[in-house]
């Protein structure tokens, strides 16, 4: 890339990062957009769109939602809404356990340990790495992995937004890449099955049918991940200096000795913990595992229970620690830890709460599913060869994306539409959801609509207090677009080359 090129990319993204950050604060740009869904289903409410909603086979009509009966329903489930959202309850529950761990010194000490025996330049491979693998873990990621990545950055001396930034790229933007099976496997295969049954009622679908896909993926995503952190986004974070009066982060000294012993301690209590786990979830007749009898399918308590299970095993040792290094002297002390990290998600509730109620109403207009069905009309109309059509659905979901952000949701919207076109034109449902998976995934980390986005400019705020969303976007921006654009090459070479996307999978039909 030449210098020329260089500054341009580099003026581009401080132009975004100003626009973006002269944006409202996020609460009130979510308590906006709410307004702008109930005025636009107002608007569109009267209209015949000509398309049929894939869920009920019925015509699909926009939903009035200043409507009486839609506002009575607004208010009514609103203390529901906020309180069954799904990402709150995640990082609450796993917040208490990291905070104890925190406020105790055992993930300063830990973290101190690692990076005394791990290269500096192999920080950045190995989060991205950690991230992918997180998601085996459901959302764990999130709450768990990119604030650790600013905390390793910060503690090996380089830039901490660049570890938070890396983390994410690899916890989000790398969503569909993984060596490791997840529960998103079977749900997906199962909406790709139903919509390849519309044209052929025999056709079964293998629930790994994209696994050697995503799992070669995560190699792509690691190696371009990390140009992007260190030749892309972290010499661009050095001109962002970060606040003078940052507390409790780890440096680089050395342990003294009573750091090393409580650490010895609360390792061999965490392995301990592991083992019992694992001992009582290796049986075939374990409660952890699901009807299939396997721990990580679709249902199976061991994956439901995984936040609470992070809560357990950093609690465990946080405490440990303290107790044994001498940074606790009583339950209060724990307490405590577990107080000062709920106060530090304050601003996060605020947030969600006006994100839930947001979603709940733009869900409940149909606005997301017209906009699904009229995109993907127009892809189907377009009539383009075949490996520009797989291009068309990667784009148009990367596109949606930014919209409507459940990946389950997208695709049981799609498939139905997708997955029986491309049959027509002799492309396998397999290769169908290997392509929304690839535009599924590159661009949650540049939408502020992405539940989890508010959450990452929190944590990047504890360096530098003046974070906006203008700030993450464009920090994110370089990953995406790299992600798309390679990740899109990857799979129309996969593809020419003939290599298996999965177990019992095809590219033809």
């Amino acid at each position: 890339m030449s210098q020329q090129q260089a500054g341009f990319g580099q003026r581009a993204l401080a132009t975004v990062e100003r626009v973006g950050n002269k944006l409202p604060d996020p609460t009130l740009l979510f308590i906006a957009l709410l307004f702008v869904v109930w005025i636009l289903s107002w608007l569109l409410s009267y209209g015949d769109w000509g398309v049929n909603d894939p869920r009920t086979g019925e015509p699909l009509a926009v939903v009035n939602q200043l409507s009486g009966e839609s506002m009575v329903l607004f208010f009514s489930s609103m203390v529901k809404t906020f309180a069954h959202f799904h990402p709150i309850g995640v990082v609450l529950v796993a917040m208490l356990g990291i905070g104890v761990a925190e406020h105790t010194g055992f993930i300063n000490s830990g973290l101190r340990a690692m990076l005394g025996v791990t290269a500096r330049w192999l920080l950045t491979p190995m989060l991205i790495l950690v991230g992918i693998v997180s998601h085996t873990a459901a959302d764990a990621g999130y709450v768990l992995v990119i604030p650790l990545g600013g905390v390793i950055f910060y503690a090996a001396g380089r830039h901490p937004l660049a570890g938070i930034a890396a983390a994410f790229a690899g916890v989000s933007g790398g969503f569909s890449a993984n060596f490791v099976p997840s529960a998103i496997d079977p749900m997906l295969q199962g909406i790709s099955q139903s919509g390849a049954q519309i044209m052929d009622p025999d056709v079964t679908l293998n629930p790994l049918n994209n696994y050697f896909f995503t799992a070669t993926s995560s190699i792509l995503i690691i190696l371009a991940g990390w140009f992007v952190t260190d030749k892309l986004v972290e010499p661009r974070l050095q001109s962002a200096p970060l606040d003078p009066d940052l507390q409790n982060l780890p440096g680089m000294d050395s342990l003294a000795e009573n750091e090393t012993r409580g650490l010895r301690a609360a390792l061999i209590a965490m392995l301990i913990a592991i083992a019992l786990l694992a001992a009582s979830a290796w049986p075939e007749t374990s409660p952890w595992r699901g009807q299939g009898g396997s721990l990580t399918e679709l249902g199976a308590p061991l994956m439901g229970s995984i936040v609470p299970l992070i809560f357990v095993l950093f609690l465990l040792p946080g405490v440990v620690y303290g107790y044994v290094a001498g940074t606790v002297h009583s339950a209060k002390d724990i307490i405590d830890g577990m107080s000062k990290s709920m106060q530090s998600m304050a601003y996060y509730l605020v947030i969600m709460f006006f994100i839930a109620q947001f979603i709940f109403a733009f869900s409940q207009s149909n606005l997301g599913v017209l906009l699904a069905l009229k995109g993907a009309a127009a892809l189907k109309a377009a009539g383009l060869p075949s490996a520009l059509t797989i291009v068309g659905i990667i784009l148009l979901t990367g596109l949606l994306n930014l919209f409507v952000g459940s990946a389950s949701a997208k695709w049981a919207l799609l498939a139905p539409i997708f997955v029986p076109m491309l049959m027509e034109l002799g492309i396998s449902p397999d290769l169908s959801q290997a392509a929304y998976r690839v535009g599924d995934s590159t661009t949650n980390i540049i939408t502020p609509l992405m539940p989890y986005f508010p959450l990452v400019v929190v944590y990047c705020q504890r360096y530098i207090k003046t974070t906006g969303i203008g700030t993450v976007t464009a920090m994110m921006l370089p990953y995406s677009l790299t992600f798309l654009g390679l990740w899109t090459l990857f799979l129309l070479a996969y593809w020419g080359l003939g290599i298996p996307l999965g177990l019992q999978a095809s590219y033809s039909y």
